[in-house]
């Protein structure tokens, strides 16, 4: 008897030293939020960056490439090290890189430097999520994970949200400087709390080889991926000898890629993952969600900055009414998880997003601030039914040792996912623009009623307000030429809207795959 209450008081003496997981959670998702909130804060900025750094705006842009294509390359290895340093070790070397970086990137002396410092700060950045992410599946007991991922969910369905609106302000108020500058006081916050409340398990595993091959063979596929997505709308795609190239070099790094990776012992990405029924189905619905949230949330400020004439700062504040409903959202969406199978959870929610999506194709010249910003709210109800079932549903079955692998992937997803929202979006907007702006065009003839119609009383107007007769209707030619390129622009977006709710719809039959599991009890490996 004796012996068996010493076992327990040992037992609880273990426990008593083991972190809150909700600390623990909190501590890894303020830094999760800071790195997520630097894929789109420095969006709205770029304007800002051109003119402060004497650059064309086409050169600023590589102040998001620069940060995408390193964030993807180093989210690959991020197993690995966490296994051969140590999740807190690696945690707090991505951290620190992070922080130092982006204090560098708002003291940066021209745009050289300020890509190279945009590079560590997406190797730092790259590092910290998917770790963020198997700390807290670690941390949680599997029935409890869909609460611990719903405060990991706000920090990345809401960062993003939040950085248009925090990086206007600050552009329009003070400096772009300071969409970096912002993040040193909060990351040395992080890093304190880090060092203080995570713990090192006493049982972690050794690191096997590192498969360099496949390091490189995966960083070359997704940075150039990263390059011709982000690009290739501005160098005409295909018919840029650059975009060509990038994107030989990604098919060619995938074509070897895949027999190499699949054939490793310890492959630096386990794609064999991504070919089993349940991860795989996780993994293309979190590309698919990574598109919709990440291309909504540049698309409708760019929209009223545009062709509204809304500051980045107000533009900003539409998306902030959906950003404060997502995290209340994610709060019941946790507990639901526990009582609902995840499959249900994310078919409503993307049918949801998709008819909240659905609801912008309506757009007309006289909608008004709270149109979008509904919007908007009803997305961020969607998005947490789909975020945090997603993520819950991905580490069923998982053993222990592939949780850090599985974090990788689903990171992977989500950031590709992105990219290549952000790509069709743009694409679809330049090409159905020219389309319709054509369309329009054909009917600008001597012939046409309507525009002969439209031309005169124009002329009209402008002769009202004095000037000559050939004056006047100049002046009507160039206002009707206007009125065809604003009309074109709606007309282009409401095609965006109606591709980005396709995109939502094709959640609903991936969902479908998930494999019912287990609520309110332990479904998978233990954890550690």
């Amino acid at each position: 008897m004796s012996i068996a209450n010493a076992v327990g008081a040992a037992a609880a003496g273990r426990a008593s030293h083991s972190p809150n997981p909700w600390l623990i959670a909190v501590v890894v998702s303020v830094a999760t939020f800071m790195e997520v909130l630097d894929t789109t804060i420095a969006n709205v900025a770029l304007p800002y960056i051109a003119g402060g750094m004497a650059v064309s705006p086409d050169e600023a842009t590589w102040v998001v490439t620069t940060y995408l294509v390193s964030n993807a390359v180093i989210l690959t290895a991020s197993s690995h090290l966490a296994k051969a340093l140590g999740r807190k070790p690696f945690f707090l070397v991505c951290l620190a890189l992070f922080t130092a970086s982006s204090i560098l990137c708002g003291f940066a002396w021209d745009i050289r430097s300020l890509l190279f410092f945009r590079v560590l700060q997406g190797l730092g950045g790259g590092g910290m999520v998917p770790v963020s992410q198997s700390i807290l599946a670690d941390a949680f007991p599997p029935e409890k994970r869909g609460q611990g991922f719903a405060l990991f969910g706000i920090a990345v369905v809401v960062a993003p949200v939040i950085g248009p609106t925090l990086g206007g302000w600050l552009s329009d108020n003070y400096s772009w400087h300071w969409c970096f500058l912002i993040n040193g006081p909060i990351g040395l916050l992080s890093i304190a709390m880090v060092a203080f409340v995570l713990r090192e398990p006493d049982d972690r595993p050794s690191a096997p080889p590192f498969d360099l091959v496949g390091f490189l063979l995966v960083s070359i596929f997704l940075g150039s991926l990263e390059v011709v997505l982000d690009r290739g709308q501005r160098e005409d795609w295909f018919g840029s000898n650059f975009i060509v190239g990038f994107a030989i070099l990604s098919a060619a790094a995938f074509a070897f890629m895949i027999p190499w990776e699949a054939t490793r012992e310890n492959p630096v990405v386990d794609i064999r993952m991504i070919a089993t029924r349940q991860f795989g189905a996780c993994f293309v619905v979190m590309m698919a969600l990574g598109a919709v949230l990440i291309a909504t949330t540049q698309i409708l400020p760019q929209l009223l900055q545009l062709s509204f004439g809304y500051t980045a700062t107000l533009a900003g504040l539409v998306l902030s009414p959906g950003g404060v409903v997502t995290m209340a959202t994610m709060i019941v969406v946790g507990r639901l998880s526990s009582l609902v199978q995840p499959k249900y959870l994310i078919m409503a929610g993307a049918a949801i997003v998709a008819l909240s999506i659905y609801n912008l194709t309506s757009l007309s010249g006289d909608v008004d601030f709270w149109y979008f910003a509904r919007t908007r709210i009803y997305i961020g109800i969607g998005l947490p039914l789909i975020f945090i079932p997603i993520t819950t549903a991905s580490y069923q079955g998982l053993p222990p040792d592939k949780t850090d692998q599985a974090s990788a992937l689903i990171n992977v997803a989500r950031n590709v996912g992105g990219s290549v929202g952000v790509s069709l979006a743009q694409n679809v907007l330049a090409r159905r623009e020219q389309f319709h702006l054509n369309r329009l065009a054909e009917n600008t003839i001597p012939s046409n009623i309507q525009f002969q119609e439209a031309l005169r009383r124009a002329t009209e107007h402008f002769l009202a307000l004095g000037g000559t007769a050939s004056e006047a209707r100049r002046q009507a030619v160039i206002w009707i030429g206007r009125q065809m390129q604003t009309q074109a622009s709606h007309l282009a977006y409401i095609d965006v809207f109606y591709a980005l709710t396709l995109v939502a719809a094709t959640i609903i039959p991936l969902a479908w795959f998930l494999r019912r599991v287990r609520l309110g009890a332990s479904n998978s490996a233990p954890s550690h």
